[in-house]
């Protein structure tokens, strides 16, 4: 090859660095300016966002069922492996011109202008963060391929430098002099720190915006409703089961927040509209200085297999949406109430259940004690008792719009239903699966719940044989679940030990095995173990 056809290629790794740093300094600019603007609009979490919203459903399922609560990190991961490795074929590809790259990183660029849009709108302030992402990156990656190029061996500014460089260039991909090296070298060290800075910055920025501290700062006030003690035998932790009240950082989370809305107390409005009478807009403190209930409610999540672990209890404290939608005064004609939370999810709560005078609906701004977590919803979320969170339990909170059926929430435009009353379930915790345990008497416990309906009994059987009668728990109201246990005698060898719950209205949970989709998942929940 002549020096004339040599002089601006690239080799192998120089292209992909180059490649990589400037897809690295888009996506920490483009995060660092929604920060400061508009938070949904970072590149990355927009597109991470638009892929859930636009993920078929049973991709959707088989992520929840391999990953569980760690969904949106394999998602996150999923996504930069993507990026590495378009940006290294991209690299590649512009070893001897730099029109692929930047063809892929302004394809980059309109794929986060899309996705931010769909999230928040044609806003032009929102915008500026995937635009500033795209010329940020088509900058950087110019002036790095310039920068390789001009020091490549064959160059100008590099032709009578010694050739033994040159040899080494085309080895490591790097420069042809040492000289050349260490400017290509210097140029992609800053572009790294630049990007790095700016992703801390933006972190901290659109990660703080002052929740952390408003967080702290929020007094709960006692409430005019307080919830009645705990029964001394609420639940059989000893025996295996959870205890009765779920700790916060125990409790699942199902949710289709990619990043996690953070919004202080002092920007969070709630707007109560649609098919009322009188709109009605609040401020935190507006909300908060209103009558306050106080109580324990077990959730359960329509994602949730039989036997499986997204079902927690905590004690809340709220406001009654009854109160409020009475206070707006709601229409005929309404069916249902459409909430919307500050990232756009919507979930729809058929008006019954809302307005029901014993089942106390809340709009909660207390978790056991303190501020919801920021990942369960402050400053506000809802909280229904006896309906899958789908309907009914939206997180980060911002409006309420009374409507009909024809205005479809989020889940229900996938395939979900639109009602959906939690199933009477129960769940075997001791022994745990294929466990290997003294044989003689044993202990089997577990859970159960029938939320808004209680729980009347659970029956438990070994090896297909008659069903026995579990001992339950002391009950604390309609809206929580119950502890089960059961002593057995049990000889060496393996046993398949199965429940199932019959609930105060007299039914009792089907065998049939049925998927989560579209209304919540049924059968009987069963465990191996071995007695020896």
């Amino acid at each position: 090859m002549n020096r004339a056809s040599h002089r601006h290629r690239l080799g192998n790794t120089a292209a992909v660095v180059t490649a990589l740093l400037s897809v690295a300094a888009a996506l920490t600019a483009g995060h660092l300016v929604a920060a400061l603007t508009e938070p949904r609009a970072s590149p990355h979490v927009a597109v991470g966002n638009a892929a859930i919203d636009l993920a078929p459903r049973p991709v959707k399922e088989l992520a929840i069922d391999l990953f569980g609560t760690s969904d949106k990190l394999a998602l996150l991961v999923g996504m930069g492996l993507v990026i590495v490795l378009l940006a290294t074929a991209g690299g590649l590809a512009s070893r001897r011109t730099p029109l692929p790259g930047s063809a892929l990183i302004t394809g980059f660029g309109v794929l986060g202008l899309v996705a931010a849009a769909s999230r928040v709108g044609p806003d032009p302030l929102a915008l500026t963060a995937p635009l500033t992402a795209t010329l940020v990156g088509l900058g950087f990656f110019g002036w790095l391929h310039r920068t390789a190029a001009s020091s490549a061996p064959g160059s100008e500014a590099v032709a009578a430098e010694p050739r033994q460089d040159a040899a080494e260039d085309e080895t490591t991909g790097f420069a042809g002099t040492t000289g050349g090296r260490r400017r290509f070298l210097i140029s992609g060290a800053s572009v790294a720190l630049a990007s790095g800075a700016a992703g801390t910055a933006g972190e901290l920025l659109g990660g703080a915006r002052g929740v952390s501290r408003s967080r702290e700062a929020v007094e709960l006030p006692r409430p005019d409703v307080e919830a009645p003690p705990l029964p001394a035998g609420a639940d059989f932790a000893r025996s295996g089961t959870p205890s009765f009240i779920t700790p916060n950082s125990e409790f699942y989370r199902i949710d289709t927040a990619l990043r996690v809305p953070r919004v202080p107390t002092s920007e969070w409005r709630l707007r109560v509209h649609g098919m009322v009478e009188r709109e009605i807009e609040l401020t935190f403190d507006e909300l908060t200085s209103r009558r306050l209930l106080e109580k324990p409610i077990t959730m359960t999540c329509v994602s949730n297999p039989v036997g499986g672990s997204y079902v927690s209890t905590a004690e809340f404290l709220g406001v009654a949406v009854r109160d409020l939608l009475a206070e707006a005064g709601v229409r005929d004609g309404a069916e249902q109430v459409l909430s919307t939370s500050v990232d756009g999810f919507t979930a729809g709560t058929p008006i019954e259940a809302l307005t029901d005078p014993d089942r106390d609906a809340l709009l909660a701004v207390g978790m056991n004690g303190e501020p919801l977590p920021v990942e369960h919803g402050f400053p506000v979320r809802m909280v229904t008792p006896g309906l899958y969170g789908y309907v009914s339990a939206t997180k980060w909170l911002t409006d309420l719009e009374v409507t009909t059926w024809d205005n479809r929430p989020y889940w229900a435009k996938r395939g979900w239903a639109l009602r959906a009353p939690v199933k009477t379930q129960s769940r075997i915790d001791r022994p745990a699966g294929f466990e290997k345990i003294p044989a003689g008497r044993i202990t089997v416990a577990g859970i159960a719940w029938a939320q808004h309906t209680g729980v009347e009994r659970v029956e438990v059987r070994v090896d297909e044989g008659r069903w026995r009668r579990a001992e339950l728990s002391e009950p604390v109201n309609s809206d929580t679940w119950r502890m089960w246990r059961i002593e057995l005698d049990l000889p060496p060898g393996g046993h398949t030990v199965e429940s199932r719950a019959t609930d105060r209205s007299g039914y009792t949970q089907t065998a049939k095995r049925a998927p989560t989709v579209p209304d919540g998942a049924t059968g009987w929940h069963s465990v191996f173990f071995t007695a020896r």
